[in-house]
C-alpha cells in the first residue's frame, strides 16, 4: 500500500482555500477514484493525469487508485488541480520520494502530453498558499512571473511533467522545446477567457492615453473631472448628445495616479480570476476602465455566473473607473445594484454553490442624456419629448443611487469658439494629472494613521469630530439641510468634495470657498463661484 500528499489551491472568488490533494494506492482491480467535492471538469483530470503521466514516460499503477481533496465540504472546480494529483499518485507509487512533495503547493493543468498548462487566478492562490504558511510552489513556466510577485515564496515554474519529476527525484532536467519565436504560444490559450475583455481595459498612462487637452471648452466638467480623480468621487455628466461626456470619461482614468504595489496586487488578482490578465503583463500597474455595454445584466454588473460567482463589472474597475454610457438605458435593476458596492467597496454574492465577497472600490462615471431624444435642455433644438417622458426617463437614475453619486455636472454644448480652438488649448491630461497626484500625497498625509485612503472613503462622523472645515464653511451646506435639498449622506459627501477642493487648493482645511464650490458640484445649483482654465493651477 502507498500513500503521498501534497498541496493545491481551491479558489471562491478572489479568495483561495488550501486544499490537501492525498492518493492511495491498495490491492484490487485497476480504478481510479476522485472524492472531495470535484465539478466536472475537476473530475476529468482523472483522464488527463493518467494520460500525461504515461506519455511522460512514468508507469501508471495498476492498483486500485483513491485521491481525496479535502477539505471535502470545499467546492472545487477547474484544472489547476492536475499537477497535483499526478504528483501526489506519483508519490504513492514511489516514483518520487512522498516527502519531496508534502509541502509543495503544485498549481497547472496537464495536457495529454505531459505539457503543463497555464491556468487563472495563479496570483491569488499564491496569496493563499503563502498566508497559510507554504514557501514552495510549482506552477506553470508562463505564469512563474505572476506567481513571484508574492513575497518571500519559492516559485518554480516548469513546462512538462518530465520536468517536474526530474527535478523532484534528482535528475537531469530534460530540456523541452519551447514556442517558436514569432509564434503565438498556444499555451497561454487558458489564460484568457473569450470576451472576457470585452469593454474592459487598463488605462494607459498620460503620454500614451487620450489627452484631455482634445476636450473643446467644458471647463467645469473638467473641474468635475480633477476633482474626481483626487478625492475618488462618483461622477454624473448629464448634457445633450456630442457635448463631449463620454470623451470627458474615458479622459478620467489617465489623470489618476499609479496603484500603488498593494493596490496592484488587489487589481492583478481579480484580473487573473476573471481570465483577462494580458500575457507577459503579470502585474497591473495602472488603474483598469471598464465601461460596459447599457444592455448589460444585473450578473454582469456585479458578478455571477454558473456554480460559484465570478468577478462582475464592478470588480474588473476596482481600483480604476467604471463607466456607464447613456446610464438610463441600463436596467433599474442592474443600477440599484450598484448601490452597495458604492458605499462598502465591495459586493456580497450569494448563490446556491456558495457566497463570495468581490472587491469593488472603483470610480463611477455616468453618462446621461437630458431626455430620449436628448434636446430637451438645447433651446430652439425642437424637442418634442412630452413631459412625463422626459420625467419618466430622469426617473430611470434612482434617487437612492444618485444620492451616492457626490458630483453633478451639466454639460453645455460646445461653443464655436471652443470647437475652433478661439478660446484657447485646454490643459493636457499630464499637467491635470501632477496636481491629482499632489492633492492626493496631501490627503494620505492627513490620513495615513487611519484606515482611509482618499477622502471619499472618510466615515462621515469623522468628517463633523476630526476633520473640521474652517469656521462658518458649513453655513451654506446647514441651510441646504434644512431647505431638504440635502440629506444627511449628502451633507457628508458634501464635506468629502469640500475636502478635495481644499487638497487640491492647497488649504489646510476647507473654507467657505471650498465649501461652495463643492455645493455647486453636488447640486447643480450656482453659488456664485468663478470657474476658469486651471482653477488650481
Amino acid at each position: 500500500m502507498g500513500f503521498a500528499r501534497t498541496c493545491s489551491v481551491a479558489l471562491v472568488g478572489v479568495e483561495g482555500v488550501v486544499v490537501e490533494v492525498q492518493a492511495d494506492l491498495e490491492p484490487g482491480v485497476a480504478a481510479f477514484t476522485l472524492v472531495g467535492l470535484p465539478d466536472k471538469s475537476l473530475s476529468e483530470s482523472r483522464d488527463r493525469v493518467r494520460a500525461a503521466v504515461v506519455n511522460s514516460g512514468a508507469e501508471w499503477p495498476q492498483k486500485k487508485l483513491t485521491v481525496g481533496l479535502s477539505p471535502a465540504s470545499v467546492p472545487k472546480g477547474g484544472s489547476g488541480f492536475d499537477l497535483a494529483v499526478a504528483a501526489a499518485v506519483l508519490g504513492a507509487a514511489d516514483r518520487i520520494d512522498p516527502r519531496a512533495i508534502a509541502d509543495l503547493v503544485l498549481i497547472g493543468e496537464l495536457g495529454l502530453d505531459g505539457r503543463v498548462r497555464p491556468v487563472r487566478g495563479v496570483l491569488p492562490a499564491v496569496l493563499a498558499a503563502a498566508d497559510a504558511g507554504y514557501r514552495q510552489v510549482v506552477v506553470p513556466e508562463q505564469t512563474a512571473g505572476e506567481a513571484s510577485l508574492v513575497p518571500g515564496v519559492s516559485v518554480l515554474g516548469v513546462r512538462t511533467l518530465r520536468q517536474l519529476i526530474a527535478v523532484l527525484s534528482d535528475e537531469p532536467v530534460p530540456v523541452e522545446e519551447a514556442a517558436e519565436e514569432g509564434r503565438p504560444d498556444a499555451m497561454l490559450a487558458g489564460l484568457l477567457v473569450p470576451g472576457a475583455c470585452l469593454g474592459t481595459g487598463l488605462a494607459a498612462g498620460p503620454a500614451e492615453g487620450p489627452d484631455l487637452a482634445d476636450v473643446a471648452g467644458q471647463r467645469r466638467a473638467r473641474l468635475a473631472l480633477e476633482v474626481a480623480a483626487a478625492g475618488g468621487h462618483h461622477l454624473l455628466l448629464s448634457g445633450p448628445p456630442g457635448a463631449g461626456k463620454t470623451m470627458l470619461a474615458e479622459r478620467l482614468p489617465g489623470i489618476l495616479p499609479p496603484l500603488t504595489r498593494q493596490e496592484s496586487l488587489e487589481v492583478t488578482a481579480v484580473h487573473s480570476v476573471a481570465g483577462i490578465l494580458p500575457p507577459g503583463e503579470p502585474l497591473v500597474r495602472s488603474a483598469p476602465y471598464c465601461a460596459p455595454h447599457h444592455s448589460a445584466t444585473m450578473q454582469s454588473l456585479v458578478g455571477g455566473g454558473n456554480g460559484l460567482p465570478r468577478p462582475g463589472a464592478v470588480s474588473l474597475a476596482h481600483r480604476g473607473v467604471l463607466f456607464l454610457d447613456e446610464a438610463p438605458e441600463f436596467s433599474g435593476k442592474a443600477l440599484d445594484a450598484l448601490r452597495q458596492p458604492l458605499e462598502s467597496g465591495h459586493v456580497v454574492i450569494a448563490r446556491a454553490a456558495g457566497v463570495v465577497r468581490l472587491p469593488a472600490r472603483f470610480l463611477l462615471a455616468l453618462a446621461a442624456n437630458p431626455c430620449p431624444c436628448g434636446r430637451h435642455t438645447l433651446h430652439g433644438a425642437g424637442c418634442e419629448c412630452p413631459a412625463s417622458v422626459v420625467r419618466r426617463y430622469q426617473a430611470r437614475l434612482s434617487g437612492p443611487l444618485l444620492d451616492r453619486v457626490d458630483l453633478r455636472v451639466e454639460v453645455e454644448p460646445v461653443t464655436r469658439a471652443d470647437l475652433l480652438g478661439q478660446g484657447g488649448r485646454g490643459e493636457t491630461t499630464a499637467t491635470v494629472a501632477a496636481r491629482v497626484h499632489a492633492a492626493r500625497d496631501r490627503a494620505a498625509a492627513r490620513l495615513a494613521d487611519t484606515p482611509w485612503r482618499v477622502n471619499s472613503e472618510i466615515p462621515g462622523h469623522e468628517l463633523r469630530t476630526r476633520h473640521l472645515a474652517a469656521p462658518g464653511a458649513l453655513a451654506a451646506a446647514e441651510r441646504d439641510v434644512e431647505r431638504g435639498l440635502l440629506t444627511a449622506r449628502g451633507l457628508d459627501r458634501v464635506l468629502r468634495v469640500a475636502w478635495t477642493v481644499a487638497d487640491l487648493a492647497g488649504h489646510d482645511r476647507p473654507d467657505s470657498g471650498d465649501m461652495a464650490l463643492a455645493l455647486e458640484l453636488r447640486t447643480g445649483v450656482a453659488r456664485g463661484v468663478p470657474v476658469g482654465a486651471g482653477e488650481f493651477a
